[in-house]
């Protein structure tokens, strides 16, 4: 098993249970129960998998899924839920600015007095940290709450980036899928932060949990990695259904197809025409964003047609050219045996000069 492939199986997961840690003990802080930090427990799935991880893939990652990414939305999902949930009986009465204001002049300078007599630095840093630990005690939850979004968002991203990679996934294709990963963070971050703030949301328990679990099912995309991966064909007999060539052809595609509507654009489309239809809650960014939802789901409508007019097109040409058992995975495969065929009939010909030429002196004597 190579070092840095080690290093990087075992630090991304590190990072995974601290965060969900972190999330744990704001919940315990703002229940004010104990007894939730039984969440932690969630946490013993990921070691697990780590430890089958290591043993049957030498740390390297699974073809189309990650286990280590599902189990970090497994152990991570549940704190936010209550989080979300607590913050709507919360309210914030100091601004971060003051907090940070009063977390770097006044408490530090009573750290540095407290320690100013005394001539070692570790002491110092003790004390630093102690007051920068309450002082993160008092920030208000609302903050919390939406620097876990946050935080929670960036690491699915730059997790995913920094776990290894199996032998079925090119470096290529892992660099399309974290671009990906990146523009659709930042639309659920938004679709969460900007429909949980209104604050006729916040009055409707049913409604929060709704949001939520629309929020819960686009997460769900992040472990898996067919956006950027083709489904293998082979020319079976079951291979030559006109939906199976389709699927084998533009697997990828048709992939990120589905999970824009019925899993990203689709679901929040719905979501906030609900907000605007039925609750009569209208705001400049809800009207924008619903906008914007509606133009993505036309285009991928709209991509979704091209792609099988232009499947069709295909179907026809092959089956004009007697070639309709083929299967039209690869782009270039017709073209590929039209050019094969050309150069062994140019073999043939110049191997076998034609008849003509050799009939025609017996026909002058």
């Amino acid at each position: 098993m190579e070092l840095m492939v080690l290093l990087n199986a075992l630090v991304t997961r590190l990072l995974f249970v601290l965060h969900s840690l972190i999330g744990v003990w704001r919940v315990t802080a703002a229940k004010k129960e104990p007894k939730y930090w039984l969440l932690a427990l969630l946490n013993l799935l990921l070691c697990l998998e780590t430890g089958l991880t290591l043993k049957f893939k030498q740390g390297r990652g699974y073809k189309w899924f990650s286990p280590a990414i599902f189990l970090y939305l497994i152990c991570t999902v549940p704190s936010l839920w209550l989080l979300e949930i607590h913050h709507g009986t919360q309210y914030c009465g100091n601004e971060p600015g003051a907090v940070q204001v009063n977390l770097s002049n006044q408490d530090f300078n009573q750290s540095r007095d407290s320690s100013h007599g005394s001539e070692r630095t570790d002491h110092h840093i003790i004390q630093t940290a102690k007051v920068f630990v309450n002082q993160l005690s008092t920030i208000c939850e609302t903050v919390w709450t939406l620097a876990l979004h946050q935080t929670f968002l960036l690491l699915l991203v730059v997790g995913r980036w920094l776990l290894p990679i199996g032998v079925e996934i090119t470096r290529d294709q892992l660099s399309q899928l974290l671009l990906m990963f990146v523009g659709t963070a930042a639309d659920i971050l938004e679709f969460a932060s900007e429909t949980l703030d209104i604050e006729d949301v916040r009055k409707n328990y049913a409604l929060i949990n709704a949001i939520l679990a629309v929020w819960t099912w686009s997460m769900l995309q992040f472990p898996l990695d067919l956006a950027v991966q083709h489904i293998g064909c082979k020319p079976t007999a079951s291979t030559r259904r006109i939906p199976s060539l389709l699927l084998c052809r533009y697997s990828a595609e048709l992939w990120n197809i589905g999970v824009s509507l019925f899993i990203q654009d689709g679901p929040f489309f719905i979501v906030r025409s609900i907000l605007m239809g039925h609750f009569r809650i209208f705001n400049q960014m809800l009207v924008f964003f619903t906008a914007k939802n509606i133009l993505v789901v036309t285009l991928q409508l709209y991509r979704l047609a091209v792609i099988t007019l232009d499947f069709r097109a295909t179907i026809l040409q092959k089956s004009r050219k007697g070639e309709v058992g083929c299967c039209p995975c690869e782009p270039y495969e017709a073209s590929t045996h039209a050019i094969a065929d050309q150069d062994t009939e140019m073999k043939e010909v110049v191997a076998f000069p034609p008849k003509e030429e050799s009939q025609a002196p017996s026909e002058e004597q």
